[in-house]
């Protein structure tokens, strides 16, 4: 039963990630200027997520129709599973690490991450 409960949701998360495809969100222009100056300020941003978990594609739907350049971490697995448990106290996704000189905030729920995009970055 296990079993055939992770092949149904890894197999509706690929469907997900195809209607995604499809239907790609428009991206916001920018100057050049202006679109250097954000892709400066992301680089201190990290989405940790699940390729084909739903709520990591509609935050990265946001990023992109954001036009933002932001490292997305696989945590399924592997040293960056780790380090958001370690780092940020759990593993769920998604989760955006946001670098702020000394502070680091750990932002889960794809509804507040899109939220503080949308706001940082309109």
């Amino acid at each position: 039963m296990k079993i055939l409960l992770k092949a149904l949701r890894q197999g509706l998360g690929r469907v997900v990630i195809f209607i995604d495809w499809i239907f790609s969100p428009r991206r916001v222009k920018r100057n050049e200027s202006y679109q250097t100056e954000i892709n400066e300020q992301t680089q201190f941003i990290k989405l940790y997520q699940f390729y084909a978990c739903p709520f990591c594609v509609k935050a990265r739907r946001a990023i992109k129709r954001l036009s933002l350049k932001i490292e997305e971490r696989d945590a399924q697995e592997g040293k960056y599973r780790e380090e958001l448990l370690n780092e940020g106290g759990k593993i769920k996704v998604p989760c955006l690490k946001i670098i702020d000189g000394q502070k680091t905030t750990w932002m889960y729920e794809s509804s507040n991450i899109i939220k503080y995009l949308n706001n940082r970055f309109s």
